[in-house]
């Protein structure tokens, strides 16, 4: 699994013209990516390193700070650019496959006692942040 975190002052995640999640003050913005060998236990894996991070101010964790997190799949982060001018989406795992990990991940975080809030998967998502630092960091597990 890949993901690209990002340290926020506020952020939402907004389909066809309605709010679907968000975080208000400190927190996090995790863009999700799966390729076809991830499994649970990758998700948990990325579940317990979002979670433990240092990546607030103060050196805080999102679990250290009560923080919460606004997850959104994003299949592009296994997209392919080397060759040519059309990216290959071919290293990331099909939704049907893709969906229930991204899920997983969340239920890690909330099993932990996060606050998670989602964008809905598949969907054409406007994703609005305010990047704090600016801070972000990409993750494979």
């Amino acid at each position: 699994m890949r993901a690209v975190l990002q340290r926020v002052s506020r952020a939402r995640v907004v389909v066809e013209g309605l709010e679907v999640g968000a975080v208000e003050g400190e927190g996090l913005v995790v863009l999700v990516g799966v390729t076809h060998d991830d499994g649970p236990q990758q998700a948990e894996r990325l579940a317990r390193k979002i979670a433990e991070l240092r990546l607030l101010r103060g050196e805080r964790s999102v679990l250290e700070a009560g923080a919460a997190v606004l997850v959104v799949s994003q299949f592009t982060l296994y997209g392919d650019a080397r060759k040519g001018r059309r990216p290959s989406w071919s290293a990331a795992a099909p939704g049907p496959v893709a969906e229930p990990l991204v899920e997983a991940v969340c239920a890690g975080l909330r099993e932990r006692g996060i606050l998670v809030a989602t964008g809905v998967f598949g969907a054409d998502m406007a994703v609005e942040l305010v990047n704090d630092g600016p801070v972000t960091l990409v993750l494979d597990v």
